[in-house]
């Protein structure tokens, strides 16, 4: 395998670490909306860069996944000795696991925001501000569907912040600015331009990825993407890399679906979200045309939870859901994220396409049970 995403810190091709990706762009004529400031981005940083802050995170180092850094194979002797080097071994306590960050302030009274896979099974978490303060933080709440967490650090004195812009204007082609905190290089300014819009890597039902091409590596991860007048677009989150440094490939969680999230994660340290209780499978192309579509779309049930949701709304297996509520099924995550984003407990209408003809059934959401962290 020559590509793999990166996420830092998930071992090397993995690494969870932000980035973000390039394509050359074509233009019929320069234009001044999309030129760099004049006198470059020093104006833009000089402004943004006190809120950017670097995290620390420690945690335990499961004496499991060192043992597991063995070749299998390995006859049991050498085994042996190796395991009374690692860490944790003879009653010896297991070395704490670190990581680095990157984060944001969005409220003079210490919100920050960063991604969930920075500070998951984190112990202690110590925020570090461009101006050498340090703060001990307190993980408010993290969701791991969306990879965002949300942070708060107690201070004396109100704390420099950055605001958020809408992710919904982007176009190809936009500058962007990433400042961050890679390979522990704290304050790092990177710039590219949106390389693609609404990626789908496969990370979950809110794949909706920016992708650009500013420079991310390690330690990036939870860092903010600006626009020109300095709001902050997009957290930074993953990259695709051959060997975990950044080739120009990287991806933001867009702002829009960040604000929803920090906000619900303010509220009570947790996201609520809808459950159908279905397993799906795309339309095959040849399903699609017996159906008479240009193109496979709805989600075909595979199975069905019992005495779930879609159970009780009489949904079966075989049926072809084509809308939910106002969202028309082209694609599975087109369901997925519409449930998700269902408030549990309330009513919506499904479109299915049962035995060549539709039927509307009413379904009752219910609630999806976190994962734990």
């Amino acid at each position: 395998m020559t590509k793999t995403l990166s996420k830092p810190p998930r071992a090397a091709a993995l690494a969870l670490s932000a980035a973000m990706a390039a394509t050359p762009m074509l233009a019929l004529a320069p234009s001044a909306a999309l030129a760099v400031p004049p006198g470059g981005y020093a104006d833009l940083v000089e402004a943004v860069s006190p809120a950017v802050v670097f995290i620390e995170v420690t945690g335990k180092q499961q004496q499991a996944v060192a043992q597991q850094q063995l070749p299998p194979g390995m006859p049991e002797e050498l085994r042996r000795r190796f395991e009374h080097m690692l860490p944790g071994q003879d009653g010896a306590a297991p070395a704490p696991r670190q990581g680095l960050g990157s984060g944001f302030i969005i409220s003079e009274d210490g919100q920050i925001v960063t991604n969930h896979h920075v500070v998951a099974g984190a112990e202690t978490v110590t925020v570090k501000l461009a101006d050498g303060r340090k703060f001990d933080a307190e993980v408010v709440g993290s969701d791991a569907m969306t990879d965002i967490a949300l942070l708060k650090v107690s201070a004396d004195v109100d704390l420099p912040k950055v605001d958020f812009g809408t992710s919904k204007t982007l176009r190809v082609g936009d500058e962007v600015v990433a400042v961050g905190n890679p390979f522990g290089l704290g304050g790092t300014v990177t710039s590219g331009i949106v390389s693609a819009l609404s990626r789908d890597i496969q990370a979950g039902p809110f794949d909706d990825f920016i992708q650009t091409d500013a420079a991310i590596n390690r330690g990036n991860s939870g860092g903010p993407l600006f626009n020109n007048e300095g709001e902050v677009v997009g957290v930074n989150t993953a990259i695709l890399s051959p060997g975990g440094g950044s080739v120009g490939i990287g991806f933001s969680v867009p702002s829009d679906l960040v604000q929803t999230i920090v906000a619900d994660l303010a509220d009570d340290g947790s996201v609520e979200r809808g459950w159908l209780g279905v397993q799906i499978r795309p339309m095959t192309p040849e399903v699609a045309n017996v159906l008479g579509y240009d193109e496979p779309r709805g989600a075909v049930i595979e199975a069905i939870t019992e005495d779930s949701p879609a159970a009780k709304a009489g949904l079966k297996k075989g049926d072809i859901i084509l809308s939910f509520g106002d969202t028309e099924v082209d694609d599975l995550r087109d369901l997925t994220r519409a449930v998700a984003t269902t408030t549990p407990e309330s009513a919506a209408e499904v479109v299915v396409l049962r035995k060549g003809s539709e039927q509307t059934l009413d379904v009752t959401v219910g609630a999806l049970e976190p994962k734990p962290a």
